[in-house]
């Protein structure tokens, strides 16, 4: 298949698997195994990454209106040493304690992790383990809260919680809503939660990648066209997946994608065997 072809589908598969509690890492890691493509740029961890820097413009693109302000209560917080009552100032605050754990792991564990995990068997393991939390997490939560009420502590655990999505198939947003939830938030506030604590995340991982690509270290030939078709294609289909996760979640439960899940699950164990066979 087409190069430029297979990075579309690669792009449109990462923006709609980005947002969703489905694993975006899993879903790179599989496809090209189940459809038997070997082009080594597209299986390559450096256009994994390009990809998931279009969602973080998706990101900053819808909660454009947050950031902004956002990023000047954090600063205005910093200058006053205080919170003054403003939620914004608090927020922006939790926001950066959420994110301390994941920098902590990403920068002890992203390598060994990656290349332990990145196989389509145990990404077939995480994803049922992924799952079980978010049925544990849809059922046991109270749901009854909203983002402002979380306390530091909490912030910080939920945090912690993030930082276990460096393992390809838990997915970063599905263990984040996880926790949110298992922390009494409802539903859509958790996901917005798992959507603001994700942005810095991202960047940061995005930028220390983009700083190998720059100096030669990614490992491999980078090709200007799939890259930017896929990209393109990640920013709007993932534009278009955080609008309509926040909206299912306002009236609908997780089951949808609990059993999406499973049966990804299921058809990964099913090609293994048939294969190994």
């Amino acid at each position: 298949m087409d190069p430029i072809l297979q990075a579309l589908i690669m792009g449109l598969v990462q923006g709609l698997t980005e947002f969703l509690p489905v694993s975006s890492s899993g879903h790179l890691i599989i496809l090209p195994e189940l459809l038997g493509w070997d082009d080594p740029f597209i299986d390559s961890l450096a256009f994994s990454v390009m990809l998931h820097i279009a969602t973080l413009a998706a990101l900053l693109g819808y909660f454009r209106a947050d950031w902004l302000r956002l990023v000047p209560a954090g600063l205005a917080a910093l200058r006053d040493r205080s919170f003054r009552g403003d939620p914004d100032r608090r927020l922006a605050w939790l926001l950066a304690l959420t994110t301390i754990p994941a920098i902590v792991a990403g920068v002890l564990l992203n390598d060994p992790i990656e290349g332990a995990f990145r196989e389509a068997r145990l990404v077939a393991v995480t994803l049922v383990v992924g799952a079980a939390l978010l049925w544990l997490a849809d059922r046991w939560g109270a749901q009854d809260r909203g983002i402002g009420e979380l306390g530091f502590g909490t912030a910080l655990g939920i945090g912690a919680a993030q930082a276990v999505a460096l393992i390809p198939g838990i997915s970063r947003s599905g263990i984040s809503i996880s926790a949110g939830l298992f922390a009494g938030l409802s539903r859509e506030a958790a996901a917005r939660l798992s959507f603001l604590m994700a942005t810095p995340i991202t960047a940061l991982a995005g930028a220390w990648e983009v700083r190998k690509l720059v100096i030669g270290e990614a490992g491999v030939d980078v090709s200007i066209a799939p890259l930017v078709v896929g990209m393109v294609a990640a920013l709007v289909s993932g534009f278009a997946a955080i609008a309509i996760l926040l909206r299912f979640l306002r009236k609908n439960s997780l089951s949808v994608f609990i059993v999406y899940r499973v049966a990804l699950a299921a058809v990964i164990v099913a090609w293994w065997l048939n294969v190994g066979g």
